[in-house]
């Protein structure tokens, strides 16, 4: 037998044992898209009536998974935990009504954003409260969810005394409701949707207080920069392609129509 020959199979089968090695050690990519919600805003991230996920987010990241050939799994993970779950790998992404701020960017990166929003007002019918300068008054109380832009907006600009945290959206609706609190501030869309359950009880000023609006985007780990790029892209072709229009029809119609009537830009409209 060729002595040459024999030494040249047998380098080669080294180097493919080699790279069997090397492959088998090297993670898959997977084809499993992990997305954080807290399934508890309607009508964008919530249950149906089989306890499965449903709304605006969960169309959009199935959307998503769909353009990437992955398939959706959604983790209903409490507000406060959404963040450190991606950072430590247990999702891939949050879909969850999420806005980008300076504070947020600093531990997550986002995608380009894709809703547009600004902060109204939820105010009990028997408050003398008008307007959000009101609530700067001696004795006048604001009701904000835990870990809000609208939380943190007030930090900056009430007093201590004149604001109170809670956990939930509905803890806040509630304090409204039984007159405990003058008013809740939360997102347009949905002061506009708790005014809807509560029409004897509440009134709503749905224009905003702010200097610039809010803008919504899908929460990306820092460093995921190829998995950016391609959410980034699916979100203009989602966009130019009238994706966000279809939702808004299937979730947003009234919502769509009470904005036109005031004047006011509709959570889609993003510059």
């Amino acid at each position: 037998m060729n002595h040459k020959l024999i030494r040249s199979l047998a380098v080669a089968l080294v180097l493919v044992m080699a790279l069997m090695l090397v492959a088998a050690c090297k993670p898959a990519e997977s084809t499993r898209l992990v997305v954080g919600m807290e399934l508890a805003y309607p009508p964008f991230e919530t249950t149906d009536s089989s306890n499965q996920p449903t709304g605006i987010s969960v169309d959009l990241a199935k959307a998503l998974g769909e353009k990437l050939g992955r398939e959706v799994v959604i983790e209903n993970i409490a507000w406060s935990g959404l963040i450190p779950a991606l950072e430590t790998g247990k999702v891939d992404l949050i879909i969850s009504s999420m806005t980008i701020t300076e504070e947020r960017q600093k531990t997550i990166d986002f995608s380009n954003p894709y809703a547009m929003s600004n902060l109204a007002l939820l105010i009990g019918n028997d408050s003398p409260v008008q307007s959000y300068a009101d609530l700067a008054q001696p004795g006048r109380i604001l009701a904000v969810k835990k870990g809000s832009t609208g939380h943190v907006y007030a930090e900056k600009n009430l007093p201590a005394d004149n604001y109170r945290v809670f956990d939930k959206e509905s803890a806040c609706v509630l304090e409204v409701v039984q007159g405990k609190a003058d008013a809740f501030t939360y997102d347009q869309l949905t002061i506009f949707r708790n005014w809807q359950d509560n029409p004897d009880k509440t009134r709503v000023n749905l224009a905003s207080y702010q200097e610039k609006p809010e803008y919504w985007g899908i929460g990306i780990k820092k460093g995921n920069d190829q998995l950016k790029a391609d959410v980034n892209a699916f979100i203009a072709e989602f966009q130019t392609s009238g994706g966000f229009n279809k939702l808004a029809e299937t979730y947003l119609t009234e919502e769509q129509k009470t904005f036109a009537e005031l004047g006011i830009p509709f959570f889609f409209d993003v510059a």
